[in-house]
């Protein structure tokens, strides 16, 4: 076979993959984003933490209210709406409620990490 030969033939194959690899995308269905995110990375100083949302619900049966929690009126919000950066002693800072509300659940269901370097990644 000659070089013109061999070129033709690889860029028949090329196209035939190149379809069949947009076939084969196309033939699976894209994830379902939902109303709750799959999982959050939170940046911080101490180090990124993964939170992997749906083990949480799924797993552990946890309701969007035992985190996503207000006192006064069972309403569910986002954790910054109430903790800010720094905290007072009406109402701890983020950083404070998360340790408070995650390692808490953790230490009280004796599941889940509690030491720094098991949530917060460099």
């Amino acid at each position: 076979m000659t070089s013109q030969t061999n070129l033709k033939i690889s860029i028949f194959l090329m196209i035939i993959f190149f379809i069949a690899g947009i076939v084969c995308y196309a033939a699976f269905p894209s994830p379902e984003s939902g109303d709750q995110p799959m999982r959050l990375m939170f940046q911080n100083k101490a180090g990124k933490v993964l939170f992997e949302h749906t083990g949480h619900m799924d797993e552990y049966g946890l309701d969007c209210i035992d985190c996503h929690h207000n006192l006064e009126d069972d309403e569910i919000y986002n954790c910054s709406e109430c903790h800010e950066d720094t905290g007072d002693e009406d109402m701890p800072s983020r950083s404070d409620g998360f340790h408070m509300q995650c390692k808490g659940c953790h230490e009280d269901s004796g599941a889940g990490p509690v030491e720094c370097n098991s949530c917060h990644a460099p």
